[in-house]
């Protein structure tokens, strides 16, 4: 999530009188946003040390291979691969364009609709993405080394109840009948 979808504004009630991080003592290094951030990065970093290679996809271009080796179908649309990677249509066709130019990506218009391109893999693309879940899980279980697997389940139902938790929040400052400004 970024700033544009979900304003810094505290929701109300939120005025550091209670909950568990306060004001007068709040430190950064407690932040569950900042641990986050830090676990993410130590994943990303350790992913692209063991994907990228000179000459190769990028870890960013990693995301959009694997996605599109994921999909259902044969192929999907740059509008569509930009949702799934949490990116805007602009910067999905910058990256795109230095997928196809490495030979990993083609663009293949619609029979139906001469409107639509759909992004298929070639070969060598898919030959390159089959390795991502290999990675990802090696890094993963490297990370979670020493949790048990009632660890494991309970740190993500904790994950997924911050998230319901974040989305919920975001949702609720989006809501106009939230805005002061409005009334």
């Amino acid at each position: 999530m970024d700033s544009d979808d979900c304003p810094s504004a505290p929701p109300a009630g939120a005025s550091g009188d209670g909950g568990f991080y306060r004001p007068d003592n709040y430190s950064a290094d407690e932040s569950i946003g900042l641990m986050m951030r830090r676990i993410i990065t130590a994943v990303s970093q350790s992913v692209e040390a063991e994907l990228v290679e000179p000459g190769g996809p990028t870890y960013p271009q990693w995301i959009p291979l694997h996605k599109l080796h994921m999909h259902t179908g044969p192929a999907t649309t740059v509008a569509e691969l930009a949702r799934v990677c949490e990116l805007d249509t602009g910067a999905m066709t910058r990256l795109l364009d230095r997928l196809e130019a490495k030979g990993l990506v083609r663009r293949v218009r619609s029979v139906a609709d001469r409107r639509v391109v759909h992004i298929e893999l070639t070969e060598e693309g898919a030959a390159h993405a089959q390795r991502v879940p290999h990675v990802l899980c090696r890094v993963q279980n490297e990370f979670l080394s020493g949790f048990s697997q009632e660890e494991w389940q309970q740190l993500k139902s904790y994950l997924r109840r911050i998230l319901d938790n974040a989305t919920t929040a975001c949702a609720a400052r989006k809501d106009p009948r939230n805005d002061p400004a409005s009334s």
